[in-house]
This record gives structure tokens, sequence and C-alpha cells, in this order.
């Protein structure tokens, strides 16, 4: 696909971290660029700075993704491009024992639903809202009608300690990629999916130096954080390359998280 002006994107989680970094790209080629974030401020601000539009939404709502599309059709056009960013984590074990006074509890099944709304189901409903609206657009010359880049994790492969919940809807994001690049291929729509490692995202920022030291350590090479620009960069591959569909790819130099 040609990124230009007459090309137009939607980003969730574009406010902060991979997302912006990815619009900022976006951006740079021309493309008419939409961020759905629940970060006003930020969203807003970077909307600005970018030429883009900034569309307050929360994925896990039918209505509000509604709206934020509804939103950024009218400024831009109908998208032909799709990069989920929106996500978020937590950490808690399965089931464990308190070293304090041996009281036992599990994971709270609330708090493991609302990890799966926000990062599997939200990433799908966008999918499939911005699925149909591509149905709309004419074939470009190739038969292309968009594309779709989803963001899963390392986590999908390598769980580390407390992250059942979190890996599960990573997982759910990679499982799905496949067979949703199947539903679209007759409809001229590539889905592919990247898997980060350990990334300086804001989630790290306020890290203390020697924990951001230890993860940089760990990966194999480069020793050092991935940076968000560096997602960006195989986001837009993924969108350019005619070719690239139905795949999942690791963006973590070459780390295999251990248990903890």
């Amino acid at each position: 696909m040609k990124l230009d002006s007459s090309v137009a994107a939607v980003v969730t989680g574009g406010a902060s971290g991979l997302g912006a970094a990815t619009a900022r790209a976006l951006a740079a080629k021309g493309v008419k660029v939409a961020i759905f974030d629940l970060q006003k401020d930020k969203g807003e601000a970077l909307a600005a700075e970018i030429g883009g539009v900034f569309c307050e939404v929360n994925v896990t709502s039918d209505e509000s993704v509604d709206a934020g599309f509804a939103k950024a059709r009218a400024a831009n056009g109908q998208e032909r491009i799709l990069v989920n960013c929106a996500g978020t984590g937590n950490a808690i074990k399965t089931a464990s024992r308190s070293k304090e006074d041996g009281s036992i509890k599990h994971f709270p099944l609330e708090a493991f639903n609302w990890l799966i709304q926000i990062n599997l189901v939200g990433t799908f409903r966008c999918i499939a809202k911005s699925a149909a609206g591509m149905l709309t657009l004419e074939p470009m010359a190739d038969g292309e009608r968009g594309a779709m880049v989803n963001t899963a994790s390392v986590a999908a492969e390598d769980g580390q300690i407390g992250q059942a919940a979190y890996s599960a809807s990573k997982g759910g994001v990679v499982g799905m990629t496949l067979p949703i690049a199947r539903d679209l291929m007759g409809e001229g729509i590539r889905v592919n999916t990247i898997l980060p490692g350990i990334f300086d995202t804001p989630l790290l920022a306020g890290a203390p130096q020697n924990v951001r030291d230890a993860l940089s350590a760990s990966v194999p090479f480069p020793k050092r954080l991935g940076q968000p620009e560096e997602y960006a960069q195989l986001a837009l591959t993924m969108i350019e390359c005619g070719y690239f569909n139905g795949e999942d790819v690791r963006l973590d130099g070459a780390i295999r998280m251990a248990p903890r």
C-alpha cells in the first residue's frame, strides 16, 4: 500500500507509547491519522502536532468505538489502515498463599475479565467495525482495500508469573490473526500482528534506573529497551508490503522471558 494523503488511518491507544510513534510515522508519510484513546490531553496535543484528529474512545464500549469511527471518518474519510495499540496489563498469581497468615486467595475473575475485555475483545471490536467500513471502499489498483496491524506481546508465548490474564489476552490476539486474515482475504484486507518485547514506553518511564538497566541487560542483542519508533517501523512495513499477511512477528531483540 502506498502511503500518502489519499489514505486515512486509525490508531487505537495512539496518544502515547507505541501508538503515538506509529501515528507520527504514518503522518510523516502524509497519511491522515485519527487517534483513539482515553488520554484526552495527550491525544489532542499529538493530533495537533501531526495534523490529525483525536477521538476519545473506550475500546470496551460499542457506542464509544462507533462514535470514534464516525468522528474519524467525518474528518478524514473511511480509513484504509487500522493499527491496534490500545491495551493494558496486570500481574496476579492464579492462586497464592499469604506468607503472613497462610490465607489463600485466587486471581479475581473480574480482574481477569477486565483485561480480556480491553486487550482481546477491544481489539476485535475495532477490527470488526473497521473491516466493515473498509468493505465500502473501492479496491486500489492491486485489489487491496485495507491493512490492519494488531499488538500482542511476547507474553503470548513466554508468559511470566502473574501474567495468566495478560498472556491469555495477547495469545488471543495472536490466535485470531490468521483466521481474520482468511475471513477478509476475499475483500483485499490484510491483517498482521506484532509481538513486542520490552519497550521503552510510559509504563517503564517511571521505573528506577537499576530496574531499567536490568531489563536492558536481559535482552540478548541489542542490550537495550526497544524504542517505540522501531515498533512503528515494523508496523509501516506490514502496511506497505502487500505480501505481508496473516503473520505474527516478534520484535524483541531475541529475548525469551524467564518465569519471573
